[in-house]
């Protein structure tokens, strides 16, 4: 296993080692597609756009700033991929963001068949509920609990304040529980 950063690899790639990229591939390829997969019913799709987020990264290597983290830089380009894939599919087909199924494996992994049915009850329940929270909240709570980022990362990602982050995951909360309540 390689031990270097991510930010060490994309110095080394930014210096010609491009051979290096496929390191970067590997360590991102599963994220990416389960943050694709929320976005689009398709497997097929996810992929395809996920490949194309690792070509623009590949293409763009060198506007990447090592001094900052190479996470939220390949978030935000797959983030601009997948919403440019949305606005051409608009009007063609119904989207789903969450796929609890793919975000939540692990959790259900090694449960007794009754604690599993409570829990598909409730993954069912929040998928529906999430569904109908409005995507300026929806996003930045998937970010932040399904791909563990932190504040900074889902402002730079979004490119919005960290400030509006903190309100809109706060906002988003709260709408889900009431969701959840009702």
């Amino acid at each position: 296993m390689n031990e270097k950063t991510d930010e060490e690899i994309a110095r080394e790639i930014q210096s010609g080692a491009r051979e290096s990229f496929g390191i970067l591939v590997e360590r991102y390829e599963e994220r990416l597609l389960r943050y694709a997969r929320r976005f689009f019913f398709e497997d097929a799709d996810a992929e395809d756009l996920v490949q194309e987020v690792f070509i623009k990264a590949y293409e763009n290597i060198q506007s990447f700033d090592p001094a900052r983290r190479f996470s939220p830089w390949i978030y935000r380009i797959a983030h601009n991929e997948f919403v440019n894939a949305l606005k051409r599919r608009a009007g063609k087909e119904t989207v789903s963001f969450f796929d609890l199924d793919v975000i939540l494996p692990p959790l259900f992994a090694k449960e007794e068949p009754e604690r599993a049915f409570e829990r598909q009850e409730l993954r069912e329940e929040m998928e529906r509920h999430l569904g109908a929270l409005d995507v300026k909240y929806r996003e930045p709570l998937t970010l932040y609990y399904f791909e563990e980022m932190n504040y900074r990362e889902i402002a730079d990602i979004l490119k919005i304040p960290v400030a509006t982050v903190g309100v809109r995951l706060n906002r988003g909360r709260i709408l889900l529980k009431n969701l959840l309540t009702t």
